[in-house]
């Protein structure tokens, strides 16, 4: 019996665990895929507090994960089947057995399109990225496109005009969805009506092949792409409607990441977060593990761990 089964070993993940670790609490982590994760494939971090020089995502992580296990925290690779969270004790089935805590986190992020453009799962992390705010540094000077046909993707581009040289704005629709007014975006061309049909490259990115509205085939001259397409929802469908989800499939959360059923958390993408960045996602891992603390030894308050 664990005190809490924490799901998903990411940056939220890592970071409850070594709060619930650290505050001696029976810690289990389980991950079917630890190294595929959006941190975990990122090529290089700049941006993440007190990390200097140049820092893999999955240097990041493993030094997390490392920290949880000096703290007690079990790691386990393995493929979650089913749950039950609905009673005192909450079961996780998997393929290697039952495990029984009395509290969970769920910290399984966002699960990206059912499809990815050929060649985009191949560049991850050297060229294609899906962050603005965490890779628009590293495009200094550059030329880059930008797919998408949202609000968010209009943010990224907003994000990157402060670096780029020039960006092409490939956006499928006739229009952006929900954006009533496009700005004016600086050394931006906005391609509508415009699909993209493949990300180019070898080591690294160096064109995308698109579809233009009058329906030839052309190859824009790039050094990186950021997709934005519709279709990343929040990893959440194995609980299997036990825990109240919004329209979305996002976690319904109070401020402590505590969900309307008794010992059940979430952290990271799972809720509904302003910005995707791993900083965020860790925060909210630290919030629910304290969260845990205070339900496990029925506290008034959370107690935030000093030292």
């Amino acid at each position: 019996m664990y005190d809490v089964i924490i799901i998903g070993a990411g940056p939220a993940g890592a970071s409850a665990a070594i709060y619930t670790a650290r505050g001696n609490l029976k810690t289990l982590v389980i991950d079917k895929a630890p190294n595929t994760g959006a941190l975990a494939i990122t090529h290089k971090i700049a941006n993440y507090p007190g990390v200097t020089g140049e820092l893999s995502g999955k240097e990041l992580l493993d030094t997390m994960r490392d920290q949880a296990k000096s703290f007690g925290a079990e790691f386990v690779q393995t493929t979650i089947t089913a749950v039950d969270v609905e009673g005192d004790t909450k079961y996780v089935f998997t393929a290697d057995g039952i495990y029984e805590g009395k509290s969970i986190i769920i910290a399984t992020g966002s699960k990206g399109r059912n499809r990815m453009l050929p060649g985009e799962e191949n560049l991850l992390g050297r060229g294609v990225s899906t962050c603005a705010t965490c890779d628009g540094a590293f495009f200094e000077g550059k030329t880059v496109a930008v797919i998408g046909d949202s609000e968010e993707a209009l943010e990224e581009v907003q994000a990157l005009t402060k670096f780029t040289e020039k960006i092409y704005f490939v956006i499928p629709r006739p229009e952006l969805q929900g954006v009533p007014h496009v700005p004016e975006l600086r050394n931006t061309e906005l391609l509508y009506k415009t699909r993209a049909l493949e990300v180019l490259g070898d080591q690294h990115v160096n064109g995308l092949k698109i579809r233009t509205a009058a329906g030839a085939e052309e190859v824009l001259n790039v050094d990186g792409v950021f997709v934005f397409l519709s279709g990343s929802k929040p990893g959440t469908d194995f609980l299997q409607d036990q825990v109240p989800l919004d329209e979305e499939g996002f976690m319904v959360l109070d401020t402590s990441m505590q969900s309307p059923v008794p010992g059940v958390f979430g952290a990271g993408e799972v809720r509904r977060t302003p910005v995707k960045q791993a900083v965020v996602a860790a925060a909210d891992g630290a919030i629910a593990a304290m969260a845990v603390d205070k339900f496990i030894n029925k506290r008034s308050q959370l107690i935030p761990q000093y030292k």
